[in-house]
């Protein structure tokens, strides 16, 4: 395959997001990646199904690249086919509660004994030490305890995002965690321990709100869509959909005004002269922001706020998004066959890119068990002594 990371051997002990995630981003930039599965197929395999066996869309997007080997770890046999892996890896993902990871001897005391410079690459809901460090949580989780979902909505019910954020979040955080390991490495020869949370992220994302309430005791309530330390900031209907517009900063601002052919008026008047003046009396800014885009479309909304360099977006459905001129000419996705899909994928590129060095999306997610025997065989294993293990449902 290639890339940055080529000749980096990692195994993927990850379910759901966080784990898998962050491996699959080692694989993008040229590690060989190696997910281990149960004999029927890990529970995160099948999530919002979309092929003919069952497996699902979030498996598609966060396992490609990637071989795939069943195996069942809790069994003496399975054991040694551990040991005989990891003695072959350079990092471990797994995104288990600490107590599974020990019943698995996936724990860093049993790796650092197979190989010494062993990297562990951990997530946990909570993190530790804590009270909740042994509980399991997953995204929304993080999203309700972080303060997040309590600002998000008008506050009755709050609302969660639909998107796992949190998950993603820490993937990126683990992913950072593990090449720095990697680095640290190559200068010392130590292995380590990188660990994630959810929690962590959550809080990580949303710190400025925290730090604003622990300083100044502002207890802020949740507003929509309405942005509180600037203005206009908010969602706005237009003849034939919606659109967000959000400036901040006072040049933005001063285009903003400019733009409604108003300086006048909003650049003298001292409830607007600074973007926290300007978010708390953001309700008469939004007001005539409404306005504006009333009168127009959404496709002239966004164009005229765009050429006057005011950030702007239209709202757009998952098709619609699919579908966006920008999204399809920047290449963000790229499609993947898989077996028994209607229809090919379009699986979301690593989004970061490096001008010399890129990552690629080299290969399909993997079937279940797909690379099990060509695993086994580069680890010693005959046709007949793999034959033996799936008889005895090792693999």
């Amino acid at each position: 395959m290639g890339g940055v990371l080529e000749g980096v051997r990692v195994l993927d002990f990850g379910r759901y997001i966080a784990g898998p995630y962050c491996a699959t981003l080692l694989a993008e930039f040229g590690a060989e990646v190696i997910r281990v599965e149960k004999r029927d197929g890990s529970e995160d395999r099948f999530v919002a199904p979309v092929g003919e066996g069952g497996e699902g869309a979030l498996f598609l997007q966060v396992n490609r690249n990637k071989k795939c080997i069943t195996l069942d770890p809790m069994t003496a046999e399975g054991q040694e086919v551990m040991r005989k892996l990891i003695a072959t890896a350079d990092v471990v993902v797994a995104n288990l509660p600490p107590q599974t990871l020990r019943a698995m001897k996936l724990d860093y005391e049993q790796l650092k004994a197979i190989r010494p410079d062993i990297i562990l690459t951990t997530a946990t809901a909570f993190g530790g030490p804590g009270p909740w460090s042994d509980r399991v949580g997953f995204d929304g989780v993080g999203q309700v305890m972080s303060g997040s979902v309590y600002m998000t909505g008008a506050g009755n019910p709050p609302y969660r995002a639909a998107v796992n954020w949190v998950d993603f979040g820490t993937a990126l955080h683990c992913a950072f965690g593990t090449l720095a390991a990697l680095i640290e490495r190559g200068k010392s020869g130590r292995g380590q321990i990188v660990e994630g949370a959810l929690l962590a992220t959550a809080l990580s994302f949303t710190n400025a709100t925290l730090i604003e309430q622990a300083v100044i005791n502002v207890n802020r309530a949740p507003s929509g869509n309405l942005g509180q330390t600037a203005a206009p900031a908010d969602i706005y209907r237009t003849r034939d959909g919606w659109v967000l517009c959000q400036v901040t900063g006072h040049p933005l601002f001063k285009r903003w005004a400019r733009l409604m052919g108003e300086e006048e008026l909003w650049l003298n008047d001292p409830r607007f002269a600074d973007d926290i003046s300007r978010g708390n009396n953001g309700a008469i800014i939004s007001e005539r922001m409404a306005r504006w885009c009333a009168e127009r479309t959404t496709q002239e909304a966004v164009d005229t706020l765009g050429e006057a360099m005011i950030p702007t977006g239209p709202v757009l459905s998952p098709q619609q998004a699919l579908d966006h001129p920008h999204i399809r000419a920047a290449g963000f996705l790229h499609e993947i066959d898989y077996p028994g899909l209607p229809k090919q994928a379009p699986v979301a590129r690593a989004a970061i890119r490096l001008s010399e060095t890129p990552g690629e999306i080299a290969a399909r997610p993997p079937t279940l068990g797909e690379h099990t025997d060509s695993v086994l065989a580069e680890l010693g294993y005959d046709a007949a002594a793999i034959a033996a293990l799936r008889q005895g449902g090792i693999i």
